[in-house]
């Protein structure tokens, strides 16, 4: 993939950047250096390679590090609803957005 000046310029209309012209160049080659990277690593062949829980596991063995599934709070409804501009029935109200 690469891109063209048009689309840095599409890019930079959409991001909303008043971008000089060396800028436009700069970014270009940038842009354009990174979806290189990008196409050398979509060709390399991944096939029957396990997908790591963590990088160093490929050189180290290393256990998950998982807290055990338990409720630490309690229930704090009453607690957060205090905050709220506006609540009922324990619920938090809000403005209607779509009509």
């Amino acid at each position: 993939m690469s891109l063209t000046l048009p689309d840095i310029d599409r890019l930079a209309q959409l991001a909303r950047l008043d971008l000089t012209a060396s800028e436009r160049d700069h970014l270009l080659t940038d842009l354009n250096a990174f979806f290189a990277v990008v196409e050398q690593m979509r060709a390399v062949n991944t096939d029957g390679v396990e997908p790591l829980a963590h990088p160093l596991s490929a050189v180290q063995d290393m256990p998950l590090r998982l807290r055990e599934d338990a409720v630490t709070e309690g229930n704090i409804r009453d607690a957060a609803l205090r905050n709220a501009p506006d609540a009922q029935d324990g619920l938090f109200l809000v403005p209607r957005v779509v009509e």
